[in-house]
């Protein structure tokens, strides 16, 4: 039974549309915007201060800020590296580290701070200058705002906001340069606030702004960042930085009190996020999650001297012990701003004010002492209350069976609202006098309000599972079903589509009906019909059964088999979190393969095979938070330009055989025009690191010599005559990203896409070597010839093992070098060899190049493995096509949104790398088949280089046999006739 090309191409359809469809199931399932409208709004009867000053660092670890000797941290720095902010601890403010969320990127983590609430994940790809919701802030709760910094921030809080009440002052893009000294950013921020007050002396409309009550001045602080990124936090300029920016703290003040004459002024000191030891930040490191947090002036307490002295291994460097640090959520901060001017607390905000813990000291130091600190606790619960309550009110209006929250009252009464009657008994403890007691029960109402929330926002996440579940099971079940029963029957039973169809129309409207979201309904049609095609062909595997003499033996290999796949897919889940796993990977198919499985005779190429995987190992034990290297990436360079020319030389004298000499001439030029611009990358490299890192930043002429090189070597091979050879292609494209791997490789990257190459073209080789019997049974007697067909059901444990190895390769392109399950490990340094200007989608665009280049190399090897094989593109792929989302079920069911922060980001990535690796494999497979259209796969017979296989590949030709893509479904060799 055969399979045509046209079904093989809608099945690979379906696919890549189903897997691209149901990545957004994981942001419908556990990361929906927390953002509803409809709430009452809640304020302090009174302010604290006249006005609030907000000042983020950008980038700023907690650590170095507060440390009392931070040359213990970098060699050759001061004592105290911010003097100013120190001072402030000590004598006149309160403390405490701020801890955020994943990602810890600027936009979440000011929406945090601002805002008091936090996006959902996919927030973060719908906008970043802009606001792709419209969520409140403390900025349009003042009376006015009056900002200053990134243009990356600043817009997206004036978007949204009341007309008129925010205003922003931000420098141009091209000024965010990398290779430059970033305080200029700093200074530019105190400078223009400067401006703004020497301006209100002579304009009254300013003047009247600026001395208006509950006004808000936000400095961001962007220096920082770019230096950490530029130079890594241990190092001496992010300390110089840090110097800059405390200087700022203090200048600041100055200006404040100045204009102003009084004392009525808050000032808040945080950041958005840290930095990584190796300069970026993203995911959970815990440097990037702990932010420092130092509040003073008008409305916050002096310090507090700590009689218990205890400490932790973290905070012992800072000789801080002796006063008491009150640590945050980022989210809290938002409330206490609000606490402190005295306006609506933003609506969407669910932070908890930290004085609202009678247990613990918190940042106030209210006019009305314990009273006023137990009736902002009360007013932080019902700003909370109000989420729940018009969330549990939208629920309740649609849901069917609606359960609702069983730990907060829910009265009967239309004019009450949950939560209502622990609010009354609260604001009677108040009355009594009890202010302890009350800002008890406040805390506890708040925590139960929270939870409430939090069950209402997963509240459909049991049926969100279902879907999926069915869903991904259905694919299996669809794709085994397809390689069994590769034509379902004609005539089938009316019962079973009406039967789905009708499933499909009563889920939509229960959907409808509870408003949930729209996607729902296009979830819901994948698994409808992916079981009812399993229903039609399920009739049909007793004949296929009863057609095949199964013996026991044939039996045991298949379950052996499936075992083995299920054991290497499980082992692949693990290695996303323990790279170690791929270099056992390695030393497994090449020294266990090659002694168990390969046989005698065939063992020729076991030397240079497991060389070849046991160098490709060692690869990912390397750390993945390297510095830069400028020697190990001018070695890589070196040895590329060695094995090229030594492949050059090889691949020439095989091109000599089946092409005119001036097709050969070309070949050779052409390769070493490579191998030269290759060379010149090393150079410009060279001369880019040196200049970066002396802080003369990068020449034009490097500049414009680097993108030359890059785009030249990269395009090339698509405007140059192609050679013939499979092996003249291979290199060819091998060759085209060697100079992409000098110029954007920190340290090892070029020596691991020699090695990974080398590996692949091996592997291209020895299959065919090992398994010259296996393709026996790809053969079936027609007369005097014998027709090569692909019949999926034929299918040796050798392709399953073939197609396994194909999904391990895959993999390790990604993990070879890097581990892209964590945002932060890319590394910026290279990226500033080619752009030293901040532009994130081109620097994001530039890295994820170098992770794809590799994949060039690995879809023509793959496509060159499948025609010596005898088998079209997709055979072996597809028996990969339903192993897959064994490995894709098993990342979504590990999604978390709780817990480690670096949990909760590498779970998201795990799965929707898995959910890609279908769309990204069929891509490798039909892009390394446009690549190697037309080549001949072997030399003729002449050539000793490659033993005669027994069964030929595709159509024969004068000087060699070359590959086609009429080969998919047809392929004719003639030979004496034999039984297949």
């Amino acid at each position: 039974m055969t399979t045509s090309w046209g079904s093989t191409a809608r099945l690979l359809t379906l696919g890549i549309v189903f897997h691209l469809v149901y990545i957004g199931t994981v942001f419908d399932c556990y990361f929906t915007s927390p953002v509803v409208h409809g709430m009452r709004q809640h304020r302090l009867s009174q302010a604290q201060a006249k006005r609030l000053v907000l000042i983020v660092g950008d980038g700023l670890r907690a650590d170095f800020v507060l440390s009392a000797n931070a040359s213990q941290i970098v060699p050759g720095a001061p004592e105290r590296v911010a003097p100013y902010l120190r001072d402030i601890v000590e004598s006149r403010g309160a403390y405490g580290i701020s801890h955020t969320r994943v990602p810890t990127e600027s936009r979440p983590g000011h929406v945090a701070i601002i805002g008091g609430m936090y996006e959902d994940v996919s927030a973060v790809t719908k906008g970043w200058k802009t606001n792709p919701v419209d969520f409140d802030s403390v900025f349009n709760q003042s009376s006015h705002t009056f900002s200053f910094g990134s243009p990356d921030i600043l817009p997206m809080f004036v978007q949204g906001a009341t007309p008129g009440r925010v205003e922003g002052w931000s420098y141009h893009e091209d000024q965010e340069d990398f290779t430059k000294d970033a305080t200029a950013l700093d200074t530019w921020v105190i400078d223009q606030l400067k401006s703004l007050f020497r301006n209100a002396t002579t304009n009254e409309t300013l003047d009247s702004q600026l001395r208006a009550p509950q006004v808000v001045f936000f400095l961001h602080l962007l220096g920082l960042d770019v230096t950490g990124h530029s130079y890594r936090p241990h190092s001496k300029e992010y300390v110089n930085n840090i110097r800059v920016v405390d200087d700022i703290v203090r200048e600041t003040e100055q200006l404040i009190a100045e204009f102003y004459g009084d004392q009525e002024t808050s000032y808040i000191f945080t950041a958005d996020h840290g930095m990584s030891k190796i300069g970026n930040h993203g995911d959970g490191d815990p440097d990037n999650t702990r932010t420092p947090l130092i509040a003073w002036g008008a409305g916050i307490r002096k310090p507090i001297r700590n009689l218990a002295r205890v400490t932790d291994d973290y905070s012992t460097p800072w000789e801080l012990s002796h006063i008491v640090r009150r640590d945050v959520e980022q989210a809290d901060i938002a409330s206490l701003m609000s606490a402190l001017l005295g306006t609506f607390w933003p609506v969407n905000g669910v932070g908890i004010l930290p004085d609202v813990d009678p247990t613990e000291d918190g940042y106030l130091s209210m006019r009305g002492g314990e009273r006023e600190v137990a009736e902002a606790s009360v007013v932080n619960a019902k700003v909370v209350l109000e989420h729940y309550r018009v969330k549990h009110e939208l629920k309740k209006a649609h849901a069917i069976w609606y359960k609702q929250y069983e730990f907060l009252d829910h009265p009967s009464s239309v004019s009450e609202y949950p939560g209502s009657q622990r609010l009354s008994s609260i604001e009677s403890l108040i009355a009594s006098g009890r202010f302890q007691e009350a800002r008890h029960h406040s805390r506890e109402l708040i925590k139960a309000t929270l939870s409430g929330i939090r069950y209402l926002e997963t509240y459909d996440r049991t049926l969100i599972r279902t879907i999926v579940t069915l869903a991904y099971a259905g694919w299996i079940a669809f794709t085994a079903a397809y390689i069994l029963v590769p034509q379902p029957p004609l005539v089938s039973s009316i019962w079973i589509p009406l039967f789905f169809n009708l499933a499909t129309v009563a889920f939509c409207g229960f959907f409808a009906i509870q408003r949930l979201p729209w996607t729902l309904h296009i979830y819901i049609l994948f698994p409808s019909y992916f079981w009812q095609n399993v229903a039609r062909r399920i009739s049909e595997v007793p004949s296929v059964i009863r057609s095949h003499k199964l013996d026991t033996r044939r039996i045991a290999n298949t379950a052996f088999g499936f075992v083995l796949a299920v054991a290497a897919l499980q082992s692949m889940v693990f290695g996303y979190n323990n790279r170690a796993v791929w270099s056992v990977g390695f030393v497994t198919i090449g020294l266990g393969w090659p002694l168990t499985s390969w046989p005698e005779g065939r063992r020729k190429f076991f030397g240079p095979w497991a060389a070849s995987c046991l160098l490709t190992a060692v690869f990912p034990l390397l750390r993945v938070d390297p510095s830069e290297n400028l020697g190990t990436i001018l070695a890589g360079g070196a040895c590329m330009v060695f094995a090229g020319e030594l492949a050059v030389r090889n691949v020439s004298e095989m091109e000599s055989t089946v092409a005119l000499h001036r097709r050969r001439f070309n070949f050779g030029v052409t390769a070493r025009i490579q191998l030269l611009l290759t060379a010149l990358s090393m150079l410009v490299t060279a001369a880019s690191v040196q200049s970066l890192q002396a802080k003369h930043g990068l020449p034009r002429i490097n500049q414009v010599a680097g993108w030359t090189i890059f785009l030249l070597s990269a395009l090339l091979p698509f405007f140059m005559r192609v050679p013939r050879t499979a092996e003249g292609r291979l290199l060819t494209y091998f060759l085209s990203f060697c100079p992409c791997f000098v110029l954007l490789s920190i340290r090892a990257e070029g020596l691991f896409y020699l090695s990974y190459c080398v590996t692949l073209y091996l592997w291209t080789r020895v299959e065919e070597i090992v398994r010259p019997e296996t393709l026996k049974t790809h053969a079936q007697t027609n007369g005097g010839e014998r027709e090569l067909r692909w019949n999926p059901q034929r299918l040796s444990l050798d392709d399953v093992r073939t197609a396994l190895f194909f999904l391990f390769f895959v993999q390790v392109g990604f993990f070879g070098t890097g581990n892209v399950a964590s945002m932060s490990s890319f590394y910026l340094e290279p990226v500033y060899r080619l752009i030293p200007i901040f532009s994130p989608f081109l620097m994001a665009a530039l890295l994820l190049f170098k992770v794809l280049a590799t994949f060039v190399f690995l879809s023509a090897a793959f496509a060159t493995l499948n025609a010596r094989l005898g088998m079209p593109p997709f055979a072996l792929f597809l028996v990969a096509l339903s192993l897959t989302d064994v490995m894709t079920m098993t990342f979504f069911f590990n999604v978390t949104d709780t817990g480690s922060w670096l949990q909760i980001g590498q779970s998201i990535s795990h799965f929707c790398i898995t959910s890609l690796l279908l769309v990204f494999s069929a891509g490798i497979t039909s892009f390394g088949e446009t690549l190697m259209r037309g080549t001949v796969l072997r030399p003729p017979k002449g050539d000793r280089q490659e033993p005669q296989p027994r069964v030929d590949d595709t159509t024969s030709t004068r000087s060699g046999h070359s590959l086609s893509s009429s080969s998919f479904t047809n392929t004719r060799i003639t030979k004496r006739n034999t039984e297949s």
